[in-house]
């Protein structure tokens, strides 16, 4: 009994849902409205079980790769890493991994936006880069230096300097927020602003940076 009240619940999450696109101008007071269209595939945006439906839905991403390629999966951020010592095997099973990641995104019905994908290449300073060259759809992925990773600004050659370097400004601006209300706080609430505008940055990824040298 209580199972077919949850599928029939299921099913109406799901089935029989519209949606269209209202844009506006910000020159002038005219909007535009699309028709309303069925939604065929995926779940409501801003839903509470939309984002643990799309973590099952994408359970299986991390079984497709091999041992020296591996997937780190955060809600809808996906990263890929890929090991190797020889540059050779290295540049074959990148292409290989990216194809088969974006096969998967095809039979899955979802798409990856090559605009917002990049690769870096992890390496020691004096290390040469390898010139490898990954595309998809006559659409080349960009190579980049840094990237932000889960709030980390993490380098090519995993150096903490520039993530300190963005870190530095949002705690000074935590340091003049306490200054100025120190005269008019107890204790316990500048103790609370403190852990909630300049502890929580310093600590986030502590972890990580905490034992690595600054440059």
């Amino acid at each position: 009994m209580i199972r077919g009240k949850f599928n029939e619940l299921i099913k109406s999450y799901l089935n029989n849902r519209y949606q269209r696109v209202l844009t506006t101008s910000k020159s002038s007071c005219h909007s535009s409205v699309s028709r309303w269209r069925k939604v065929r595939c995926g779940v409501p945006l801003g839903s509470i079980l939309g984002p643990l439906l799309f973590l099952v839905y994408i359970n299986d991403l991390g079984t497709l790769f091999k041992n020296n390629q591996k997937t780190l999966l955060f809600a809808d951020d996906t990263s890929l890493i890929v090991t190797h010592q020889n540059p050779t095997d290295f540049s074959r099973d990148v292409a290989s991994a990216f194809n088969q990641l974006n096969k998967w995104f095809v039979a899955s019905l979802l798409s990856l936006n090559l605009n917002k994908t990049q690769y870096v290449q992890f390496m020691t300073k004096n290390a040469p880069a390898r010139d490898i060259s990954i595309s998809y759809n006559n659409t080349t992925i960009l190579n980049t230096i840094k990237t932000k990773f889960l709030g980390l600004t993490i380098t090519d050659s995993l150096s903490w300097k520039d993530h300190t370097n963005q870190l530095i400004p949002k705690l000074s601006k935590a340091c003049h927020v306490l200054r100025c209300i120190r005269p008019f706080m107890s204790l316990d609430a500048l103790k609370s602003v403190y852990h909630s505008y300049f502890h929580s940055l310093l600590s986030y990824g502590i972890i990580f940076g905490g034992n690595s040298s600054y440059s």
